[in-house]
């Protein structure tokens, strides 16, 4: 009965973004492009390793001709990010990043009832049925799990394979493994180089022993060389292993098998992450039956996980709740305003 209604979106303001150092120009301009175009400004607390890409990106933005102050690079520590977020001027905060990290940010922006987007950890399960292609899955098996040293959240970190074709499934996944060039990371044709820092090697370690002792088998690698750590392949995984459960942010892979679609569903979905997921079969019907029922934000069918900018992207449970990318992330940082418009005669 209005004589005109609708809905327009308006832009928050000044939005701040926690961001790793993983994919430390890739995560930060997934957020900022959005954000600026939505007529938001954004700073940015970036990870302590990575300040001098935060800098360029700055620079970047200058140069492209953006006014100054649309975007800012804070060089503060972690200690100072709650001052940030319980500025009066900031109206949002977006985090990618590991768990602990998320739920603080969160907890502090929820106190101050200002939104917030989190793209936590994940434990991205690798389903491959029997009438998968074995050789092109192996390929994208190995790249979705070993790409960038196995340190990234969407990394397929659980390869799932049914019985019927688990021995010669694996026997083919080994030999690939086995050929990644290892070496100093500056070498173009070197795929495995050290993780970040020593202490994430040494926490898969951990990882890795407490797994052995739970009845793990390590078929291939397992060692560690101060900050480097070999591509590993671990089988007789148990479901309750921290291999299994946890994230594993290295190039280490837990494997198991399951004979029924319901009993790889069930392996999926008892994880505390909810990333994503990639199945592997020729029987496009069957996959898009078992679209639904898996957990996660986001199911790849013959593909690893990954971000794209015309598709929408974050996870579930223990990965964090919001969408980046496409129209859905654009939205996050607007105000999506009802307007009434009603004329008196």
């Amino acid at each position: 009965d209005a004589e005109e209604s609708y809905v327009r979106y308006d832009p928050l303001g000044v939005i701040l973004a926690v961001m790793p150092w993983n994919y430390p120009f890739w995560q930060v301009f997934r957020f900022i492009a959005p954000a600026l175009m939505a007529g938001n400004v954004g700073v940015l607390k970036h990870a302590s390793n990575v300040m001098r890409c935060a800098e360029n990106i700055e620079q970047a933005i200058l140069n492209a001709g953006f006014p100054e102050g649309c975007f800012q690079n804070l060089i503060i520590s972690s200690k100072k990010v709650e001052q940030v977020i319980r500025d009066k001027r900031v109206k949002a905060v977006t985090l990618t990043g590991s768990k602990p990290a998320g739920s603080s940010v969160a907890s502090i922006a929820g106190e101050e009832i200002k939104k917030s987007v989190l793209e936590l950890g994940g434990s991205n399960a690798l389903v491959v049925f029997e009438d998968a292609n074995i050789t092109e899955t192996v390929k994208t098996c190995v790249q979705a799990r070993f790409q960038n040293t196995g340190q990234s959240c969407i990394a397929g970190k659980r390869l799932i394979v049914q019985e019927s074709i688990y021995e010669q499934f694996l026997e083919e996944f080994i030999t690939q493994v086995r050929e990644l060039k290892s070496g100093d990371p500056m070498d173009e044709d070197t795929y495995i180089g050290v993780l970040a820092r020593e202490d994430l090697a040494i926490e898969l370690e951990e990882q890795l022993e407490k797994s052995k002792k739970k009845g793990a088998k390590v078929v291939l690698g397992g060692k560690r060389n101060k900050a480097y750590f070999e591509p590993t392949i671990v089988i007789n995984v148990d479901k309750k292993s921290p291999i299994f459960k946890e994230e594993t942010f290295g190039p280490l892979i837990a494997v198991t098998s399951f004979n029924s679609d319901m009993e790889a569903i069930d392996l999926v979905n008892r994880s505390v992450f909810g990333l994503g997921v990639s199945i592997f079969t020729e029987d496009y019907e069957r996959a898009k039956a078992l679209i639904p029922q898996f957990e996660d934000g986001a199911v790849f069918v013959n593909d690893l996980v990954k971000s794209d900018p015309r598709l929408p992207f974050g996870g579930t449970k223990e990965s964090g709740y919001g969408r980046e990318l496409s129209s859905h992330g654009i939205k996050e940082f607007l105000n999506r305003k009802t307007v009434y418009i009603n004329k008196y005669e």
